[in-house]
């Protein structure tokens, strides 16, 4: 990558989509869209979206609602929309062939389900993922707690990379095996997306709310212009708040932070490359808070979480292999869970409602996954064997172990996988029943 391809500020790709608060039935439209990804003057881009833009509206909801979307599939493939992070009913989760038929073309689906957890979440096609994410079908999902934390300003920022010509058009190839065999379709023009029309002061409290929506990329991120704390990992809260330095987001993942500005030149997103760091983009600052708050930032209010049964938990190991470089990896098998490519007839382990499993990950491969596990959240596990954050996707590099510690407690089909979302398509991908 080279500075041409890291020119662009955080302006809207298109029309930034406004906010859909769904009280009512909330309609989801997917269809051909035309976004300007690259700076004004160059050539735009044909991609899809959801109801005329990409990313998609903000649907946000209130802790405890009950969120009823009608999908409508407006594009040439079947397709299907998973609400990421989200503890629902299986029914509702939105991956065809398990929990429901694919969308077909000209047709539509409901989804009804309760919300039980405040949070940063998202929502993303399912079905051909590694295709339809990288054209742009995803959007924000928002769950507002009762008592939100007192802000100026609530922002969702969402960091994604394109595969571009010079003249704006997307680059395809998206089933292409080396892509598919390495660290995933890789693009080359990144930026954060945000509604460009918020102009912050000095002094303000701003809640940020930051979704890695790329299907490949890991972004190491600096948060410039700001001081404060990070209060919530994959939508759920630290129990304590922690100082926010430079951090780190797989794809899928999200980082809610409580900040306030301090300085006059912007809130910037700053991306760690080999090459050094490139702006994603910046919110403007003009003038100052005549009262800005004197009070710390404040843990939120947890989201009430099943506690593991540690002293009885089913120990499980779960092995990644194969990839580049790998003596086991075929064209027909590249990527594998314990020596199974793709999907199995029969579940990886079935629990009894409740169970708690300790979940050894093990990364025998060349390359960097960032494993996801549907309907449910999980402590990353500590090297001392206390518990950590509580997460809905792990990060874990080359040779790399993990600990996860789960309470299996939603019953239904889920789908474990990794959200490089090659990595799932060539054969990454496992799933666990619970009675």
């Amino acid at each position: 990558m080279n500075r041409r391809d890291f020119l662009m500020t955080g302006s809207a790709l298109a029309v930034f989509p406004g906010t859909g608060f769904a009280a009512a039935p909330f309609l989801l439209r997917a269809e051909p869209v035309t976004a300007q990804i690259l700076p004004l003057g160059d050539g735009a881009t044909d991609m899809l979206g959801f109801n005329g833009s990409t990313p998609g509206p903000e649907i946000r909801a209130r802790q405890g609602d009950t969120l009823r979307v009608t999908f409508e599939n407006g594009i040439d493939q079947d397709s299907a929309v998973h609400w990421h992070g989200i503890r629902l009913n299986n029914a509702m989760d939105g991956v065809p062939g398990m929990t429901q038929p694919p969308v077909l073309p000209g047709t539509s689906f409901d989804y009804a389900f309760k919300v039980p957890d405040a949070g940063t979440y998202w929502y993303h096609s399912h079905n051909r993922s590694w295709e339809q994410v990288a054209r742009g079908l995803y959007g924000p999902l928002i769950i507002e707690e009762d008592a939100p934390p007192d802000v100026d300003h609530d922002i969702t920022v969402q960091i994604d990379d394109w595969r571009l010509s010079e003249t704006g058009e997307q680059v395809g190839g998206y089933e292409n095996l080396h892509d598919w065999s390495h660290a995933g379709r890789m693009g080359n023009f990144a930026r954060a997306v945000f509604d460009d029309s918020i102009t912050l002061r000095h002094g303000d409290r701003v809640r940020l709310r930051l979704i890695n929506v790329a299907t490949a990329r890991v972004f190491p991120i600096d948060v410039t212009g700001v001081a404060g704390k990070i209060v919530a990992l994959d939508g759920m809260p630290l129990a304590a708040p922690e100082d926010i330095g430079q951090f780190t987001l797989a794809p899928a993942q999200r980082m809610d932070i409580i900040a306030d500005v301090t300085a006059q030149g912007g809130v910037g997103f700053v991306f760690q490359t080999r090459q050094g760091p490139y702006d994603l983009g910046i919110i403007p600052v003009d003038g100052t808070h005549p009262a800005p708050r004197q009070s710390d930032i404040a843990a939120l209010a947890p989201n009430r979480m099943p506690p593991p049964d540690v002293e009885n938990a089913i120990s499980l190991d779960l092995r990644m292999e194969g990839g580049a470089m790998s003596s086991v990896a075929t064209r027909e098998a590249i990527w594998l869970f314990n020596g199974q490519s793709g999907m199995s007839d029969d579940p990886y382990y079935i629990f009894e409602r409740g169970q708690t499993a300790r979940i050894t990950v093990r990364n025998d491969t060349r390359f960097a996954h960032g494993i996801h596990l549907h309907g449910h959240h999980f402590h990353e596990v500590q090297p001392d064997g206390s518990l950590g954050h509580y997460r809905d996707t792990t990060l874990i590099g080359p040779d790399e172990t993990r600990d996860i510690l789960c309470v299996f407690d939603n019953p239904g089909q889920w789908l474990m996988h990794c959200h490089m979302l090659g990595h799932q398509a060539a054969g990454m991908k496992t799933w666990f029943k619970v009675l």
